[in-house]
C-alpha cells in the first residue's frame, strides 16, 4: 500500500509549486491512476514519493518511507520514462546488472524476459530497442525483484494499441494477485478502462478522488466522432436541425445537442447517435470519412469546497456509469474547442431564410424569442447543451483486445549481504569504458618509461612506473582515479538505480563495494603497468636498462597507496558531486593544489615528528612487536610523511568527511 501525505514540491521562483499539499493512497489489489493534463504535477508527485526531488511531505510504502526500506528493488518496482540504462548494454546484460543490485538470482532474468515477451530480443542493445520494446524492458526491470508495488509514469505513452492492451492486461493481472499499482496518465479513457480508482490532479492540487464507477459517471459521456473535410458545414447542419427538431415529428436529431471541434476536420457530437448524424450528412450530401460511437471526456471535475472555503478531499457521484469502448486506444486529443469558435458559412443551408440580423432560421418559424437561452442571435452559433444522457451500466471490466498475460513470478529468497559487491563487480566487468581507460593508461605509462630508460638518468622506480619528474602524477594514477570516478559517475549518467530514493550514492554497503572494487582495479592496473614497463625495457635495452630497487617494500607500498588513494578519491568525489568529471578533477587537484600545500606547510614538521614513531611505539608498548610488523609500520610511516602520500591521505580523509555529512543531511531531510 502507498500512502502519500502532504506532498509539496519546492516553489519555482514566483510561480506556485508544481505539487501542492497532495494526499492520496493506492491500495493493494487495485490499479490507481493519477490523471491530469501535461504539467499538472503527476511526474513531480512520483519523484517526491521516490525522494528523487526535494520537497515536503512523506510517502509511505507499507508504512515505511523509502529510505527505511532495506532493499527497494525487492519491494517497489519503478518505471520513470525510458529505460535509464547504458545504451551499449544488451537487454539481458542490463537485467543481469539489476539482478545483482537487487540480490536476485541471475536465472530469474530469463523468467522475467519470457514474461514480458523479450526472449527473442535478449541480445539486442538497449539503445536499438523500439518504444514498445523499451517499455517492456523497463517493466521487466520493475518486476525483477518481485515487488509488492508498481509505480509507473505514463507507461502507455507512445505505444501502439496492441502494446497498450497487453500492458493493461499485465497490470490488471498484477493487481489481481494483490499488488498495488500506481500509474500516471493524461487520457481519461485510459483511466476509465483500467483504473479501480482515479485521482485527478489540476495545477498540482487534488481535484477529485473517485472510484472507477464515479469517475465514469462524472467524466465520461457517449458521443459521436465525425471526421469530414466539410466538418464546419456538417456542424452547422446539425445545430440547425436540432433547433428545428420536434420530438413528435422529427426523431432524427433531438432537440438540444452539443458539438465540439477537436481538429480541423474532426468534430464530436454529444446527445445524438451515429444513425442520426449519418442520415443528416447523407441528406445534405456531406462527405464523411469517419463516423463512430465512443466515450468522450466531459472535462476536469471542478473541486468541491466547504463552506469555509477549504477544498474537499473527494468528489462523489451517483451510482452508474457509461460504457467505455475498449476499441479506441488512440491518445485523447487536446481539449476541444466549442462550435462557437467555428466560422460558419455565409449563406443559409436547407429550408432556411436569411433574416436582417444575419441569423439562419426556418422560414416558417416566428421571430426569435427575447430569451437568449432559447435560440441563438448570431451566425456564429454557440454550444447548445443537451440534457445529461442516460447512464448505461458499465461492465465490471471491458473486454480486452489481447489476452491477459498470466503472471507466474516465483517467490525469491531474501538477498544476502554480498549483493552490493556482486553488483559492482558485474558493473565494472561489463563497462567498456573501464577497459578502455586501462588500455590507455598502460600505453601512456609505457612511452615515458621507455624514454626514461633510454636516457638512463632516472631512478628505477620512476622508470617502472612511467613517472617523469615533469608530470605531477603518473599516468597510471590518473587512470586509477578515472576508474574510481566512473564507479559513481556512470550511476548518475545512466541512473538505473535512481528510484532507490536517490540512494545509490548514499548506501553504505554500495559505497564499501565500490571502494573495494575500485581499489582492486587500481592494484591490478598498477601491477600491469609495472610488468609491461619492465618487459618493454628489458626487450629494448636488455638487463642494463634496469638497476636494482633501493628499497622494494617502500616502493611497493608507495605505488599501491598512490593508486588506491587516487581511485578512492575519484569514487568519493564523484559520489559527492554526482559527476565523473568532478571526480577526476578532485584527483587532479591533489598534485596541483594539495601537494604544494603539504610540502611547504606540513611536510617538514610532520617528517620530524613522525621520524622514529614506530620505534617509540614499540618501546612504550607492553608487548614487543614481531620484526615484520615493525618494519611494515616503518614503511607506512615513511610513505605517509612524503608530500604525495600525505596529500592523498589528507584528501581522502576530507572527502570521507564531506561524503558522510552529505549522507547524514539527506537522511535527516
Amino acid at each position: 500500500m502507498i500512502q502519500a501525505i502532504g506532498l509539496t514540491s519546492e516553489p519555482r521562483g514566483e510561480r506556485p509549486p508544481a505539487v501542492d499539499d497532495l494526499t492520496f493512497d493506492a491500495r493493494p489489489g487495485n490499479v490507481t491512476v493519477l490523471l491530469g493534463p501535461a504539467a499538472s504535477g503527476k511526474t513531480t508527485a512520483l519523484r517526491l514519493m521516490l525522494q528523487l526531488q526535494s520537497g515536503r511531505g512523506v510517502a509511505l510504502f507499507r508504512g515505511r518511507p523509502l529510505h527505511c526500506v532495506p532493499n527497494p528493488p525487492r519491494e517497489i518496482g519503478v518505471v520513470l520514462g525510458v529505460v535509464p540504462g547504458d545504451p551499449s548494454r544488451t537487454a539481458i546484460g542490463h537485467l543481469r546488472l539489476l539482478s545483482a543490485a537487487a540480490g536476485v538470482p541471475v536465472a530469474h532474468v530469463d523468467d522475467v524476459l519470457d514474461l514480458v515477451g523479450l526472449t527473442g530480443l535478449a541480445d539486442k542493445r538497449v539503445g536499438d530497442l523500439s518504444r514498445g520494446m523499451d517499455r517492456r524492458l523497463a517493466l521487466a526491470a520493475a518486476l525483477l525483484g518481485d515487488p509488492h508495488t508498481l509505480v509507473l509514469d505514463e507507461p502507455t505513452d507512445g505505444l501502439q494499441p496492441r502494446d497498450t492492451a497487453w500492458l493493461h492486461g499485465l497490470l490488471r493481472g498484477y493487481a489481481a494477485q494483490g499488488g498495488a499499482v500506481l500509474i500516471t496518465s493524461r487520457h481519461s479513457r485510459e483511466a476509465a478502462r483500467i483504473a479501480d480508482r482515479v485521482i485527478t490532479l489540476e495545477k498540482g492540487r487534488l481535484a477529485a478522488n473517485q472510484d472507477a464507477v464515479a469517475f465514469a459517471r462524472t467524466r465520461m459521456r457517449p458521443r459521436v466522432v465525425v471526421r469530414s473535410p466539410q466538418a464546419d458545414r456538417l456542424a452547422a447542419l446539425l445545430v440547425d436541425a436540432s433547433q428545428r427538431a420536434d420530438h413528435a415529428s422529427d426523431p432524427v436529431i433531438g432537440r438540444g445537442i452539443e458539438i465540439v471541434r477537436e481538429s480541423g476536420s474532426r468534430i464530436a457530437v454529444y446527445g445524438s447517435n451515429c444513425a442520426a448524424v449519418g442520415e443528416t450528412a447523407f441528406r445534405n450530401r456531406v462527405l464523411v470519412h469517419q463516423l463512430a460511437d465512443e466515450a468522450g471526456d466531459s472535462g476536469l471535475v471542478e473541486p468541491l469546497h466547504r463552506a469555509d472555503g477549504r477544498q474537499m478531499r473527494a468528489v462523489t457521484a451517483p451510482p452508474g456509469a457509461v460504457d467505455v469502448s475498449d476499441h479506441d486506444t488512440a491518445p485523447h486529443p487536446a481539449p476541444a474547442v466549442a462550435i462557437a469558435d467555428i466560422d460558419m458559412p455565409t449563406s443559409c443551408v436547407g429550408d432556411t431564410a436569411t433574416h436582417a440580423d444575419g441569423d439562419c432560421r426556418p422560414a416558417t418559424t416566428p421571430p426569435p424569442a427575447t430569451d437568449p437561452s432559447e435560440l441563438t442571435d448570431t451566425l456564429t452559433l454557440p454550444v447548445i447543451t443537451a440534457p445529461a444522457p442516460a447512464a448505461v451500466p458499465r461492465p465490471a471490466r471491458p473486454p480486452r483486445s489481447a489476452p491477459t498475460p498470466e503472471l507466474h513470478i516465483p517467490r525469491l529468497p531474501a538477498p544476502g549481504p554480498a549483493w552490493p559487491l556482486r553488483y559492482e563487480v558485474r558493473r565494472t566487468l561489463t563497462d567498456r569504458t573501464v577497459a578502455l581507460v586501462a588500455v590507455v593508461s598502460l600505453l601512456a605509462s609505457l612511452v615515458p618509461a621507455l624514454l626514461l630508460a633510454r636516457h638512463g638518468a632516472a631512478p628505477v622506480s620512476r622508470v617502472l612506473s612511467g613517472w617523469p619528474r615533469q608530470l605531477p602524477f603518473p599516468p597510471a594514477a590518473l587512470g586509477a582515479g578515472l576508474v574510481g570516478s566512473l564507479a559513481f559517475g556512470q550511476e548518475f549518467r545512466f541512473p538505473a538505480l535512481a528510484h532507490e530514493c536517490g540512494a545509490v550514492p548514499r548506501r553504505l554497503g554500495l559505497l564499501v563495494a565500490k571502494l573495494v572494487v575500485s581499489g582492486v582495479c587500481a592494484l591490478a592496473l598498477g601491477a600491469a603497468v609495472l610488468l609491461a614497463d619492465e618487459a618493454a625495457v628489458r626487450l629494448l635495452f636488455g638487463a642494463d636498462g634496469l638497476g636494482g630497487l633501493p628499497d622494494i617494500p617502500v616502493f611497493v607500498v608507495g605505488w599501491a597507496g598512490l593508486l588506491i588513494g587516487c581511485a578512492w578519491a575519484g569514487v568519493l568525489a564523484a559520489g559527492l558531486f554526482r559527476s565523473t568529471a568532478m571526480g577526476l578533477a578532485a584527483v587532479l587537484a591533489v598534485p596541483v593544489l594539495v601537494v604544494p600545500a603539504v610540502r611547504y606547510v606540513l611536510a617538514e614538521q610532520a617528517g620530524r615528528s613522525l621520524a622514529g614513531l614506530a620505534a617509540r611505539l614499540q618501546a612504550s608498548g607492553p608487548v614487543r612487536w614481531p620484526s615484520g610488523i615493525d618494519h611494515g609500520a616503518s614503511v607506512v610511516v615513511r610513505w605517509v610523511t612524503q608530500p604525495v602520500g600525505g596529500s592523498l591521505a589528507l584528501s581522502v580523509a576530507a572527502l570521507v568527511c564531506a561524503y558522510g555529512l552529505t549522507a547524514f543531511r539527506s537522511r535527516v531531510r
